[in-house]
């Protein structure tokens, strides 16, 4: 797991298995950013969301197909960060996924250098998404 801020980490696929150990590290939600069947070897959404529930946590599926994530998938995660309880954990197959939803939910909320250091700071060189977080952030 790896920490964006105060109340989001990003994680790479997760089992049901891991989700007890998720809630004893003090997270109160999932994200799954994945869509199911995207591997042979990854469990579904459902059985995630099975063992979330067993344990206490909000669990929310958005899922994302690699290379389609669109503007509005991004206002939906922020959206889901403003309304589900923190600290989140989102995954997808490597975390790059739920970390390019966060950073352009974040556009127009702090400088986009800011957002993408962040992003950095966890492992993730999203520079490429420059122009795209300062044309959203000219929109909102």
């Amino acid at each position: 797991m790896k920490t964006l801020t105060e109340g989001l980490s990003v994680a790479p696929q997760i089992s049901p298995a891991d989700v007890a150990g998720i809630a004893e590290a003090g997270y109160l939600s999932i994200i799954c950013n994945r869509p199911d069947g995207e591997a042979t070897d990854q469990p579904s959404f459902a059985a995630i969301a099975e063992a979330a529930a067993a344990v206490g946590i909000a669990c929310h599926n958005l899922p994302i197909v690699p290379g389609q994530l669109s503007d509005a998938d991004a206002e939906t995660f922020g959206r889901l960060l403003e309304e589900l309880p923190a600290p989140v954990l989102a995954f997808c197959r490597t975390g790059t996924r739920s970390t390019t939803l966060w950073c352009l939910a974040q556009a127009g909320s702090a400088p986009t250098v800011e957002i993408l250091g962040t992003a950095a700071s966890a492992g993730y060189d999203l520079s490429a998404l420059t122009g795209r977080i300062e044309a959203l952030a000219a929109q909102r």
